[in-house]
């Protein structure tokens, strides 16, 4: 039952990160991603992903292109 719930939750969260990146793309027309940093969902700007790694937030030698494979979602 816990477990039901943990996701469920998860589920909820998500369904709200993918809305949010939805709405950031029809206002700024960039590519946005939802991806899973510390356990948390994050909606980020492709072009903002060298300022994450900058900031180390990703892990360095990380490229864009290894974020858009772990992407949970990823608007067109």
């Amino acid at each position: 039952m816990k477990e039901f719930i943990k996701r469920l939750i998860f589920g909820i969260r998500f369904k709200m990160a993918v809305r949010r990146a939805d709405r950031y793309r029809r206002i700024t027309h960039r590519k946005h991603m939802v991806i899973l940093l510390g356990g948390k969902l994050h909606v980020i700007a492709k072009q903002d992903i060298k300022t994450f790694i900058r900031k180390r937030f990703l892990k360095k030698g990380t490229t864009v292109a290894d974020v858009e494979k772990i992407a949970l979602y990823t608007t067109i």
